[in-house]
């Protein structure tokens, strides 16, 4: 099980140098370490000192009585803090020295160094986080685009989990009927019905503890459905540059990027693997991918290139299919995008070199294409329109209301979904209430684990394991 009742320190602000660094530190014995190592120009002590309010002072080496830096020091008393225990942070200047230095002697005076995102995890431990929230906090922290800045903040305030204890609450009540009719089936207590007999023509009436199960199933469904919509929002698409060797590929993601980041030479096969950056276009984030050129190769390295060129074929959520104009089309493009096209992925196909000359519009009349220039800049911008808005509005258009970003919710959801169809079906089936409320109490569970009501450690590891040391 978790340790609350150790200290933990670590450096919270990003590696390298900096005009500020922040060493933090949380946990019973917070104050008591500050108070080993800092002191103020007149000497004043920290005991009493006012909560979140910045202090003066030095840090001091103990065994050395040499001042280390010049800090503002703040205490965060329990439970109004980030971590909902004391806390002191120290605000140092930023470079690697200092901030390891007042590192280490944190440690030396009784703390330990922090695990990866020990300090959100024992927010949620202590109540100050759900999981939902801690979550949030590494979405914030990685966000590439406005959009995903939003919708991580509003689920670390409370969005999500509010839409789940809503969900709960339903289920709750009508878990809490079905108990009590099975408890007291004597006593003269008027229950809602599990269902109504059918109507005419099949149709059922009448306010039913059914009804209610299959509205929460539909709420429910809609959020699964939601998922292929925030996993784009959370990741981003990926967007693959394809083509046979030499058509222009590197320098399309060069020109995209502005900013030479993958070799381009005339010699065919330069790019041996895929390059993957980040391109932030309208608020969405892309991820152009690179490839190495698809041909019959006898090279080992070439064809291992290739065969990673195929894979990221499969994964990607948009294909661009790069032509060199100046050569005309080949048979190799023609069997190509061929075989892309039994991906059935959205793949835009752009004709390239149209600075030197375009061979091709009068061959092939089969298709819509672009023509740019990754070297003159001709049409770049056409292409970026027309990848944002075949992303955005075909495949991933922003959903009403709340939605999920992480398989984790998914599968959850998708268990509580399941158990309520089997609960649905025990009605419907006329089975034993017993039947009912077994499946009611897995759905319950279900969703307790997405906001972490119920947890593992495991589970536990795998959420927190994605953040850096000292968050």
């Amino acid at each position: 099980m978790f340790d609350l009742t150790d200290t933990i320190s670590a450096i919270s602000t990003p590696p390298g140098e900096g005009g500020i660094g922040i060493v933090r530190v949380s946990g019973p014995a917070s104050i008591s370490i500050a108070k080993k190592i800092f002191t103020t120009p007149k000497g004043e002590s920290l005991n009493g000192v006012e909560s979140h309010k910045l202090i003066h002072g030095y840090i001091k080496d103990p065994d050395t009585r040499k001042n280390i830096d010049e800090v503002l020091l703040t205490v965060m008393y329990s439970p109004k803090s980030f971590t909902g225990e004391d806390v002191v942070e120290i605000s140092c200047h930023g470079g690697s020295l200092p901030l390891n230095k007042i590192l280490n002697l944190t440690i030396k005076s009784g703390a330990r160094l922090a695990e990866p995102g020990e300090f959100t995890k024992r927010a949620f431990l202590n109540g100050r986080l759900n999981l939902l929230q801690a979550e949030a906090v590494i979405d914030i922290i990685k966000s590439k685009s406005d959009t995903a800045l939003e919708s991580a903040m509003n689920q670390l305030q409370g969005g999500l989990a509010g839409k789940i204890t809503s969900i709960k609450s339903i289920l709750i009540n009508v878990l809490a009927e079905i108990e009590a009719d099975i408890d007291f089936p004597e006593e003269d207590i008027e229950f809602t019905p599990l269902s109504s007999p059918p109507l005419q023509g099949g149709a059922r009436g009448g306010i039913t503890l059914q009804k209610n199960l299959e509205s929460v199933l539909t709420e429910i469904g809609q959020l699964v459905d939601s998922y292929r919509y925030g996993k784009i929002y959370r990741e981003g698409v990926s967007v693959v540059i394809a083509g046979r060797p030499n058509v222009g590929k590197s320098s399309l993601i060069n020109a995209l990027l502005n900013e030479e980041r993958s070799i381009v030479t005339s010699i065919p096969g330069t790019t041996r693997d895929t390059i993957e950056e980040g391109l932030n276009l309208n608020g969405l984030t892309i991820k152009i991918v690179d490839t190495a050129g698809i041909r019959e190769s006898e090279g080992l390295v070439e064809q291992e290139g290739i065969k990673r060129t195929q894979k990221a074929i499969e994964g990607a959520g948009l294909i661009i299919f790069l032509l060199d104009g100046s050569e005309g089309l080949r048979k190799e493009d023609k069997d190509l995008i061929n075989e892309i096209k039994h991906k059935n992925k959205p793949v835009i196909i752009a004709i390239n070199k149209i600075d030197v000359e375009n061979k091709i519009s009068s061959e092939w009349a089969d298709g819509e294409f672009l023509k740019i220039s990754a070297l003159k800049n001709i049409g770049l911008n056409e292409l970026k329109n027309k990848i944002f808005d075949i992303i955005y509005n075909g495949h991933c258009k922003t959903p009403e209301g709340i939605f999920i970003t992480r398989e984790r919710h998914r599968e959850l959801l998708s268990k509580s979904q399941g158990s309520l169809n089997k609960a649905i079906n025990a009605i419907n089936q006329n089975l034993s209430s017993e039947f009912v409320a077994v499946d009611l109490r897995l759905a319950l569970d279900s969703l307790g684990e997405i906001t972490g009501e119920t947890y593992s450690e495991d589970v536990l590891d795998r959420i927190f394991q994605e953040f850096c040391i000292g968050k």
